[in-house]
């Protein structure tokens, strides 16, 4: 007979690791947690320097994180989609941003002050589960990313990066990657020059594995996959 119990939300069983976590659902009902805030395009959430006060959970739309230099040079450190959290830093004793969070498309972010997710991951241990299993995977992206950088060609760097703003692997079909996504985003997103992006931007639409849309938008084909299987 089903127990009637109400238990709290626990780390997702084997049958059901294929199922992305609803971090909206398990954030409900926990008093004053969220702040809704919507962005536009290219708005900042928060700038390098200020001071890391929040946690914030991407609901819907694209965001950039990245880090500049004294000298004023910009690098990508990484493009968050909707259901994944930034600005955890706070957490382990940040005082000050590290980096800059960017709106790429109109986005909704719920803000949670460091005090309150601090109360929510010790008082919630399903949450708490959850919310370590989702930084250890995206700290393996980040060292698949530096593994990239350090051994990849530009070419195959470039690819891996449209993939992974495609979300290629969740749904398994092309999809918009952004509306009007820069070269010079690009770019600095896999350390290259603009110029190289372009040579193989052209290269992939010649060979059908990009498309641009009417609106700028970027379509990136399933089959970009076959740069990154070559030799």
């Amino acid at each position: 007979m089903m127990s009637t119990k109400k238990v709290q939300p626990r780390i997702i069983t084997a049958n059901k690791k294929s199922q992305p976590v609803d971090w909206e659902a398990l954030l409900v009902g926990f008093a004053g947690v969220k702040t809704v805030i919507a962005y536009g395009a290219n708005r900042n959430i928060f700038v390098q320097g200020e001071p890391a006060d929040a946690v914030f959970f991407l609901r819907q739309g694209k965001v950039r994180l990245a880090v500049t230099s004294k000298q004023g040079r910009e690098a990508v450190v990484a493009n968050l989609g909707a259901g994944e959290f930034f600005g955890e830093g706070c957490l382990a004793g940040q005082r000050l941003r590290i980096g800059s969070a960017t709106a790429i498309t109109p986005c909704s972010v719920a803000r949670i002050e460091k005090q309150l997710m601090a109360r929510m991951l010790h008082e919630r241990r399903g949450i708490s589960e959850l919310f370590v299993t989702h930084l250890l995977s995206r700290n393996i992206r980040y060292e698949a990313d530096l593994v990239d950088l350090l051994f990849s060609s530009s070419e195959k760097r470039l690819a891996r990066a449209l993939l992974l703003l495609a979300h290629f692997g969740k749904e398994s079909r092309a999809e918009t990657v952004a509306p009007k996504v820069s070269q010079e985003s690009l770019a600095k997103m896999i350390g290259t020059t603009i110029s190289r992006v372009s040579h193989f931007m052209n290269k992939f639409k010649d060979l059908g594995f990009v498309d641009y849309n009417g609106d700028g938008g970027l379509t990136v084909n399933s089959a970009l996959l076959t740069v990154l299987l070559r030799d």
